[in-house]
């Protein structure tokens, strides 16, 4: 009898099996990791996976029209990636360093977050070099990390003449698993036709297959588009390195969520409207600023929330998303949504057709 209680007592996302890391590794061949974005944004391939049926269709991005109509809401993140990778030079030695720009600690003292690498070349005290004739200098003045530093750019001019200094040296940070080098295109590629709000490091990946047309095709149709801001960072492409999920910790990324697009949201579930969070950036931001009773709140501040199955969701109901890397915190977001019996099949059949994966990968709409 105890045993009975228990079960009727217990919340079901309570008594549904522990994930684990594990769980979440799959057979990606390295040939479906996409090297480039589709020719046109709004024609990459979308498999379409419905929640309630389990039914799995192909289609191109731009047919998700057909899956929206009057009143619904796209929420998109708005977030703009700079250009973050910097190539330099140490001081005495010329040894060769990359420097990534992770966070502005201090506009006025130019200070800034950085990973180093090789890190071990690197001491407080030391100089760093960057551009043809040394027209960018940097002090490193603090150790974080293994591989963090602190940076002082040196540089008299103003801040506006030292963020075009800093944009004309840098290199659009694409991640590391792509390994063609980076080309003029990926400038404007590797970023969604929306970004305003410069932040990022990371782009958020499900808004680059929106294209202008798209989102005026959408518009007409009588689709809302809201907007919040996340400025992803590289703990998007952390490992995981614990096989107990709850373990593990997520890098902190700011956000914003306006009063504006609670509104609009807000509005749209007392109307059960679709609501489609635009990717993983979106949906975590989301997630992050909820009140007791499911409402979307205004926001300015941070988040580390790491979303991963068993999981209530409070806001979206339907979801956009790029093919993920096995064992991935993103993946991991994407299967509490889907169901992970359901994600699971929908990536067996990925990679049986061929679909690509990853930043430049093609997309999936969840239902």
């Amino acid at each position: 009898m105890a045993s009975w209680l228990y079960y009727l007592c217990t919340p079901f996302h309570n008594i549904q099996k522990k994930m684990k890391l594990s769980d979440f590794k799959f057979n990606l061949p390295a040939e479906l990791i996409a090297e480039n974005p589709s020719e046109n944004r709004d024609e990459s391939r979308l498999m379409v996976i419905n929640r309630k049926t389990g039914d799995i269709e192909h289609k191109i991005f731009k047919d998700i029209l057909g899956y929206f109509d009057d009143g619904d809401v796209m929420i998109t993140n708005n977030t703009k990636v700079f250009p973050a990778r910097l190539y330099g030079t140490k001081e005495k030695t010329g040894a060769k360093i990359e420097v990534f720009l992770l966070r502005e600690l201090n506009r006025d003292a130019r200070l800034w977050d950085v990973l180093v690498d090789p890190a071990r070349k690197i001491r407080i005290g030391n100089k760093l070099y960057f551009g043809d004739d040394d027209n960018l200098v940097a002090e490193v003045i603090d150790n974080t990390t293994s591989r963090g530093r602190t940076l002082r750019f040196l540089f008299d001019g103003t801040y506006d003449e030292f963020k075009k200094t800093v944009e004309s040296l840098g290199e659009t940070p694409l991640p590391k698993l792509i390994k063609r080098a980076v080309v003029p295109e990926d400038k404007e590629r590797y970023q969604t036709v929306y970004a305003k709000r410069e932040g990022a490091v990371a782009a958020p990946t499900a808004g680059m297959h929106f294209s202008r047309e798209l989102i005026k095709r959408l518009e007409l149709k009588g689709i809302n588009f809201a907007e919040i801001t996340l400025h992803a960072g590289l703990g998007n492409f952390r490992s995981v390195d614990v096989e107990d999920l709850s373990k593990h910790k997520m890098d902190s990324e700011q956000f914003m969520i306006e009063q504006m697009t609670a509104d609009i949201v807000n509005k749209a579930k007392d109307q059960r409207k679709r609501i489609c969070a635009v990717g993983t950036t979106t949906m975590r931001a989301l997630e992050s600023s909820v009140s007791i009773y499911g409402q979307l709140k205004p926001y300015d501040g941070w988040t580390n929330k790491f979303i991963y199955p068993p999981f209530e969701f409070s806001v979206a109901n339907t979801m956009v998303s790029n093919f993920h890397m096995p064992q991935s915190t993103l993946m991991m977001m994407v299967s509490a949504f889907a169901g992970f019996d359901l994600l699971m099949k929908a990536y067996k059949v990925a990679v049986k057709e061929k679909y690509k994966f990853f930043t430049y990968g093609d997309a999936m709409l969840i239902i």
